[in-house]
């Protein structure tokens, strides 16, 4: 089986493909402490903005970020 060339991914999976391989980048590059560190920083950045109901507009993707980049830390 030839694993030189990755499959392409979806185009509807795109956006999530995308994000996954940044905070991925940001891990490889920071470290797994520094990158919990920063999505703790950022689910709590997420969640100040989200207490008005403009800054949710910012907020949440924040949150889903810090989480997304905890998961990443973690495992």
């Amino acid at each position: 089986m030839d694993n030189t060339h990755p499959k392409p991914v979806p185009w509807f999976l795109w956006p999530f493909w995308t994000i996954w391989r940044l905070i991925a980048m940001i891990v490889g590059m920071t470290g797994r402490l520094v990158a919990i560190l920063l999505g703790f920083v950022l689910m709590l950045l997420g969640v100040i903005l989200s207490v008005t109901l403009i800054g949710m507009i910012i907020g949440v993707p924040l949150i889903i970020m810090g989480v997304m980049l905890i998961v990443r830390g973690l495992f």
